[in-house]
């Protein structure tokens, strides 16, 4: 643009609309990342949930030896410590009936397996 010769009305608005068009460009950019960021952040949630085992039917809790059941609990009990270990319906019932382990008193498995005292 030539100095000697005053900015014009037009010359001015062609400027702000550049300013904008600019400032614009950023804030899209800025935007982009957002959504790009989130879309990773939910990839990576869906990923975890499919990737998580799904909590066991019926758990056996071991007593401090490892080798003596405590308690039978209802696959994802809040109650069952990590002693506590997967078993499968007909080894819960024996557990219950046939080897004299409780029933857990949160959980109540007996209930759940219909197996009433």
């Amino acid at each position: 643009m030539n100095d000697d010769r005053p900015l014009t009305r037009l010359d001015m608005l062609r400027f702000a609309r550049r300013v904008v068009e600019h400032q614009a460009a950023r804030q899209l950019a800025l935007m982009d990342r957002w959504i790009a960021d989130e879309e990773r952040r939910e990839a990576e949630r869906q990923r975890r949930l499919a990737t998580r085992q799904a909590a066991p039917d019926w758990l056996i809790e071991r007593g401090l030896n490892g080798r003596t059941a405590v308690y039978v609990h209802v696959g994802g009990c809040t109650g069952a410590g990590g002693r506590a270990k997967e078993v499968g319906r007909n080894q819960a019932v024996r557990a219950l009936t046939e080897g004299g382990v409780a029933a857990c008193p949160l959980c109540r498995p007996d209930t759940a397996l219909g197996i009433l005292e």
